[in-house]
């Protein structure tokens, strides 16, 4: 199976370049579930056709990069953020399977509609998670590492997505479509954590579901 994961940007300012670069956990962690990463470049003229061209199964937004919109923006990358919004466009119109990670849960609510808002106590740090309603994909969480100063609040998330997560303060930590099989949550499953079985069986559920939806 292929998957298609967008980088982080980093400016590297001795040579003058703009990096695309991927912590080398993704691929390790997606290559044990029989999934291949394919790495997506930013700023290519046409992401989706791109996407097509690579014959791509579903796509994983990860981490890194605030979204450019924001108000004191850190390490923005408006060339990420346009490159993101195309592959979703046509992830929407192909309903292909997508799953957003930390930055890649705030685009998605951003790319639907929703807002963020600026968090404390959610840097560099383990916290309690509470799982809210009945979904066997989510029960299992009750501590996630936690790595993002820009979270979800209940009143500005987007109108087709379902939290599914919460913190300890209220912000959503992770959600799923109401009717696209696209998931995001704001823990890192690629990082060290006590979540790898239940992180494992959220990534496989969905991109192996045949039948969409499945999120």
């Amino acid at each position: 199976m292929r998957i298609a994961i967008t980088q982080r940007v980093e400016q590297v300012v001795g040579h003058g370049e703009r990096r695309d670069c991927l912590d080398q956990y993704w691929p390790a962690l997606l290559e044990g579930l029989g999934i291949d990463a394919v790495p997506v470049p930013n700023g290519l003229a046409d992401p989706g056709a791109w996407l097509l061209r690579q014959g791509i199964q579903g796509l994983i937004l990860s981490g890194g990069n605030d979204l450019a919109h924001l108000p004191a923006a850190s390490n923005s990358a408006a060339e990420r953020d346009a490159t993101e919004t195309a592959l979703l466009t046509l992830a929407q119109s192909r309903r292909l399977p997508v799953f957003g990670v930390c930055r890649g849960l705030q685009m998605l609510n951003h790319f639907l509609g929703g807002k963020l808002i600026s968090l404390s106590g959610h840097a560099g740090c383990m916290h309690s998670v509470f799982p809210l309603g009945i979904d066997e994909r989510f029960e299992r969480y009750v501590e996630v590492n936690s790595f993002h100063n820009w979270g979800i609040a209940p009143n500005t998330l987007a109108p087709s997505l379902l939290a599914k997560v919460r913190a300890a303060d209220g912000s959503i930590e992770a959600v799923t479509h109401e009717y696209l099989p696209w998931i995001g949550i704001m823990w890192h499953p690629e990082r060290p954590s006590t979540n790898v079985d239940a992180d494992s069986h959220l990534i496989r559920h969905l991109f192996s579901c045949k039948e969409q939806p499945c999120a």
